[in-house]
């Protein structure tokens, strides 16, 4: 299965692509992380914050592959134990489908975006950094997938 990261935001610190790489080249081929960077709308003191995040929208969106399953990484979206997302993860690795995840930007996500998911993850209750979240999600997304192949990553 093919997981896709559809991340608003470029040109992330040397740090974020390390993390991010180092987490996403330990998942073997029944599991594989692809990044796909949206560009970030210029954002200014008298910006159109809504049509910006509109705009971002329409570029997720059209990264996703039609037959992709949706899932949001949204505040308000399902918290997850680590055991949970396992469990999550494998059910999705069962139904034949890749997954496409979206990261909004400063703003969060398009309504379009929310509209066109399957389902919405929350990480935290917390509002985190964005590039942090690339790491967050590729680390997490490891370990639940090393719980199902019984790796000790996890103890």
């Amino acid at each position: 299965m093919r997981i896709r990261l559809i991340a608003v935001g470029t040109k992330m610190p040397t740090w974020v692509d390390q993390g991010f790489n180092e987490y996403q080249k330990r998942l073997n081929q029944d599991l594989t992380l692809e990044l796909t960077e949206i560009a970030a709308g210029k954002r200014g003191k008298n910006a159109d914050l809504a049509r910006i995040t509109e705009k971002e929208g329409q570029q997720m969106l059209a990264a996703i592959h039609p037959q992709d399953h949706v899932i949001t990484l949204d505040v308000p979206g399902k918290p997850h134990s680590t055991e949970s997302l396992s469990e999550r993860l494998e059910l999705l690795m069962h139904s034949g489908k890749h997954i496409s995840l979206l990261i909004g930007g400063p703003e969060g996500l398009s309504t379009r975006c929310r509209q066109a998911a399957q389902e919405s993850w929350s990480l935290s209750a917390l509002t985190l950094p964005h590039p942090l979240v690339r790491i967050l999600v590729a680390e997490q997304l490891y370990r639940a997938w090393s719980i199902l192949k019984g790796h000790p990553y996890h103890r």
